[in-house]
This record gives structure tokens, C-alpha cells and sequence, in this order.
């Protein structure tokens, strides 16, 4: 891997977040003392899901265009790629500043994004299914109409508008000992890492991404990265990023201790515990540290003060609800049976009197009867039913089996 100088040092970053202060927010940060039980050390979450735009994108975008303008550069307009939350953040900053903004986006982008940056005014066009292709077409028209590339992490001023969330996160937690931050091109957890690392080296950052798409995971051991399967897929699309910059890689290098993934089922369930344990939305990409976490995926010790990135709040809705079954499910407190009953009066009232005795309660109810595998004279009976954890779900298949049941867990892994 060439070497490339990191230009950025702690005045710099300084200065960055003083030319985007009345921009964004400076996002909340405290102990969530719930998750700290649970892990045996102090976490606080740092709440970026509650930035201006739902991301800590804008704070990048706005330090860019910003620098742009301060170079007396006659913009006509600007241009940026992304999977929804770079292009919002380049749409409120663009607008900020008086510019047009087009920004390209995958077709299968969250529909919930695209709106909200055309509601932002920006152009939106809707090009291939990927995010690679979309970058392919925002430099075509950078080339083309004379628009600024605004990079969503290949770039220091970029980055170093990033690390404004670093700085606030040390100034929040002074003995803070770890951060894990979501990691996708590279930009949020390049500019953190500068902002800890130049003050206090021996903090350790950790970054998480997602099990599909993780051309980082053996980066750190050998300085490779690893090829992503085309049709890769992960609810964690904002770091669904298959082409690393080449100035992240200068950071990560010299300032990331160790890079770990996680796959769906975790994410899924960071989101629900994220739901419950705050009260606010994080997107699968925003949770990924969190769930790291909640998989000890993260090496900790007793006197480990850490703090976890939310990076981003920005989820289609439509997936907020299979995304909280998934994560409900997949922690135990949501399951799916298939049994088999006589089709005689009262056997399903028997049936559901053995769930309500155990305390679960029936969600829905589907009769199957006339099917190739349901024999003449009998019903399978699909049950999704609410439960506690694991263990309460046992309990409830180990009383069908003692009554001669034959039961189908349809959830189970």
C-alpha cells in the first residue's frame, strides 16, 4: 500500500468544527446505564441518529462545501453519490450556501431518503443498483457540467469535518478508553480516530462492519481488502460500500486497532435494543457498533470506559417493523410454530390455553387444512406468538411434546 501523508493535524480539526459550529448539532452523549450493566463497563452512546439530516454526514458535506466556498471557487453546483445519507447531508449544506445540489443515488435507495433530499431540493436521479454505479455517474456529471464532487469520505476536508464528532465525544467522555464506530468508506472513523488518537494515543478504536460487506476485515492484518460479492446484501446499507478510499486507508492504518463484523440477525437486534433502551431509531448502519457490542465482538476490560457511534437514524420505515421482528425473534421473544391438531372441536382453545398458562401471548393464528402434507381429519395451526426469551419458548415446545404434538418451529436458525 503507498503511503499518502495525512495532512490533518489537531489544529485543523479544531478549525473545521469551529466553520461548521452553527451548522449542526452538537449531539447528545451519556451513559446508558441498562447497556453498562449488561457489558460490565461504562457505555455512552453518541447519539449522530439525532444530527440535522439523521446522520453525522453533514457535518463532512457542510465542512466541504464550505472550503470550496472559502477558496473563492465559482460553483455552479455541486454533485454526490450515495445511498441516502451523504446526499442529504450535501442537499441541507448545498442549500445552506445558496448552491444546486444533484445528487445520484442507487434505484434501490430507501425511499424514505430519497424523499427526504428532494424535499431538501436536491435534484435526484436514480441510477443503477449500486452504489458504485451511482459514483460512476455523479463524476460523469462533475466532468461533465462543471459540478463540485463532493466525496462521501474520500477526502480531508471531509474527514476532517468528521472528526467534529470525535472532539465532541472526548470533551464528553475525557477518560474514555474505547470507541467503536460504524465503519463503511471510511470517513466517519478516519476523522474520529485523528480526533482521539492526536490527543490521547492510547485509546483504542474499533471498527465494525457488517458480515456481507466487509472489504476492511483482514485490512489491519495484511493491508488487503476484500472482495464483496456483487449482489451482496445487508439492512446495513449506508456502509454498503464495496471500493475503500484511498485517503481512509492512509488513517485507518495508522490510527484503527482492530476491525470486527457483524451479520443482520445482530444488527437487527441492536436496533430493537436501541428502541427500547433510548427511545430512538438507529438505521442498520447507525447500530452496527452497538451490536458488536451486544455480541462481544469487542474485546473489553473491567476498566474500559467505552463510547459507541449511532451514526445515523435514517431507516425506510417499511423496514422498522421486520427489522424489530427480526431483532424480537432472533433474541428470543418472538416465535413462529406450526402444529399439528386433530380438526375436532376444541382442540384449538386447548391449544391456546396452554400458551396463555404459560404467560405468552398470541400475536396471530392461521388454519391450514386440504394441503399435500396436513393428512384428511387434521389441521396444522400456525401460531406466532410473544414470549419472554429462549428458554420460554423451550417451556412452551417441550409442553407440546409432551402432549404428543408434532410441532414445527418455523424461526428457528
Amino acid at each position: 500500500m503507498s503511503s499518502i501523508p495525512v495532512p490533518l493535524e489537531l489544529p485543523d480539526l479544531v478549525a473545521a468544527r469551529e466553520r461548521i459550529r452553527d451548522a449542526v448539532v452538537r449531539t447528545g452523549q451519556w451513559q446508558n446505564d441498562a447497556l453498562s450493566d449488561e457489558l460490565g463497563v461504562p457505555l455512552q452512546l453518541k447519539l449522530e441518529n439525532m444530527q440535522r439530516t439523521g446522520s453525522f454526514k453533514l457535518r463532512g458535506a457542510t465542512h466541504k462545501i464550505g472550503r470550496l466556498l472559502e477558496t473563492g471557487a465559482r460553483l455552479t453546483g455541486v454533485v454526490a453519490a450515495s445511498a441516502g445519507n451523504h446526499a442529504q447531508g450535501v442537499a441541507r449544506a448545498a442549500a445552506r450556501a445558496g448552491l444546486s445540489a444533484v445528487v445520484v443515488m442507487p434505484t434501490n435507495a430507501p425511499l424514505t431518503k430519497i424523499q427526504a433530499c428532494r424535499k431538501l431540493g436536491a435534484d435526484v436521479r436514480l441510477v443503477g443498483d449500486t452504489l458504485e454505479a451511482a459514483a460512476d455517474e455523479a463524476r460523469r456529471l462533475a466532468d461533465g457540467e462543471g459540478l463540485a464532487l463532493i466525496h462521501p469520505y474520500d477526502d480531508w476536508d471531509v474527514i476532517a469535518g468528521q472528526a467534529s464528532c470525535g472532539l465532541e465525544m472526548l470533551e464528553d467522555a475525557p477518560d474514555m478508553t474505547v470507541a467503536i464506530v460504524p465503519l463503511g468508506g471510511g470517513g466517519l472513523i478516519s476523522g474520529v480516530a485523528l480526533a482521539l488518537k492526536l490527543q490521547n494515543p492510547a485509546i483504542r478504536v474499533i471498527g465494525v462492519q457488517t458480515d456481507a460487506v466487509a472489504p476492511w476485515r483482514h485490512f489491519l492484518r495484511d493491508g488487503t481488502l476484500e472482495a464483496v460479492r456483487p449482489d451482496a446484501h445487508t439492512i446495513a446499507d449506508g456502509i454498503k460500500v464495496k471500493r475503500p478510499g484511498m485517503l481512509t486507508r492512509q488513517v485507518i492504518a495508522r490510527h484503527v486497532d482492530d476491525i470486527v463484523t457483524v451479520d443482520d440477525n445482530a444488527i437487527a437486534e441492536a436496533i430493537v435494543t436501541l428502541l427500547e433502551r433510548t427511545r430512538t431509531i438507529g438505521e442498520g448502519a447507525g447500530v452496527v457498533g452497538l451490536a458488536a457490542l451486544l455480541q462481544r465482538k469487542v474485546r473489553l476490560a473491567p476498566d474500559d470506559r467505552a463510547v459507541v457511534v449511532i451514526s445515523g437514524g435514517n431507516v425506510d420505515m417499511t423496514l422498522v417493523g421486520r427489522s424489530i421482528d427480526y431483532g424480537l425473534a432472533s433474541s428470543g421473544r418472538l416465535m413462529s410454530v406450526a402444529v399439528m391438531i386433530s380438526d375436532a372441536p376444541g382442540q384449538l382453545l386447548a391449544l391456546l390455553k396452554t400458551v396463555a398458562e404459560l404467560g405468552m401471548n398470541v400475536r396471530h393464528v392461521e388454519h391450514r387444512r386440504g394441503e399435500l402434507h396436513v393428512a384428511v381429519g387434521m389441521t396444522e395451526v400456525i401460531l406466532q406468538i410473544e414470549t419472554r426469551d429462549a428458554e420460554h419458548q423451550h417451556a412452551l415446545l417441550r409442553h407440546f411434546a409432551a402432549q404428543g404434538l408434532v410441532v414445527r418451529n418455523l424461526l428457528a436458525g
